[in-house]
């Protein structure tokens, strides 16, 4: 568990898994192998695995405690929840991470909100659990951001469906429910969610993804989302994940952003990195690297 201080405001990451994932070869279709010939530091068991050759991949919930807050970005990706062959690393969990949440200090009645950046598998598991053949929310006390655009492009149209057809299991177990319960608000580009805590729009991984920035005491944490899928892009900004909703926009806001961290001497907080799951950036080249 790993704790970090944007000013007065804490974050501590919650791990629910921690392994390896898929090849760079299928998620970047760019990739070569001489990427690590030249990237020789991103090679180390932290980001790759030696044994399967995978990229190792985190599942985690940012904590961050902010006055009287207790705000979970992301929820990973849940107990108990059949999933198909396409998300089988997901399928029919069972992991103890409300255990390890309440090893950080908190319980589900502490949580006052739930951000979800994006409507995918392994962002809002854990916003409902089972209970008695129902699923019910896991935060009853909190509110629950969702994205305005996410839910225009997924509940309101069809048009998220329409590109990734797999991703209607996970808005029947995980998103609906909550606007069952009544517990969900709307966010968008510009609004703050607590006090130096603001949403920007980062469309492209899907049409509605937000990120989020952290601003206390004269310092910026930028909460990335899937806009950085994996630390390869990094170095490699231009290279699109093969779960991006439109590759082009998806790069123009990665580029945005990555410059931004630098120009703000941001601590970047991305969704699936390997340790230290946290890092600040620098350029290097035509691309950037971690600063570690």
């Amino acid at each position: 568990m790993s704790t970090f201080h944007v000013g007065g405001i804490e974050i501590t990451r919650v791990e629910e898994m921690l392994s390896p994932g898929s090849p760079p070869g299928y998620l970047f279709a760019d990739f070569k192998p001489s990427f690590y010939e030249e990237n020789p530091e991103l090679a180390t068991p932290a980001f790759l695995d030696p044994k399967t050759q995978r990229l190792m991949s985190s599942m985690h919930t940012w904590v961050v405690r902010n006055g009287q807050d207790v705000i979970l970005i992301d929820t990973g990706c849940g107990n108990d929840k059949p999933r198909p062959p396409a998300f089988r690393r997901f399928d029919m969990l069972d992991i103890p991470f409300l255990d390890r949440l309440a090893a950080a200090g908190v319980t589900p009645d502490d949580v006052t909100l739930v951000v979800n950046t994006h409507f995918h598998v392994d962002h809002v598991g854990w916003n409902t659990r089972l209970e008695d053949g129902r699923w019910v929310p896991t935060f009853p006390k909190a509110r629950y951001l969702f994205p305005k655009a996410e839910y225009d492009h997924w509940i309101a149209s069809d048009a998220g469906l329409k590109g990734f057809p797999d991703c209607a299991c996970l808005l029947e177990d995980s998103v609906m429910p909550i606007y069952d319960a009544g517990l969900v608000d709307h966010i968008a580009d510009g609004d703050e969610i607590s006090a130096g805590l603001t949403v920007s729009a980062a469309p492209g991984h899907t049409a509605g993804q937000v990120v989020l920035t952290a601003r206390s005491n004269g310092e910026t944490g930028i909460f990335s989302a899937d806009v950085l899928h994996q630390i390869v892009q990094v170095p490699r900004p231009e290279w699109h994940c093969r779960f991006d909703e439109d590759s082009q926009l998806a790069y123009r806001t990665r580029k945005a952003l990555l410059e931004r961290c630098i120009a703000e001497d941001a601590l970047v907080f991305p969704a699936h990195f390997g340790a230290p799951h946290a890092s600040r950036l620098a350029p290097r080249g035509t691309g950037y690297r971690l600063v570690i």
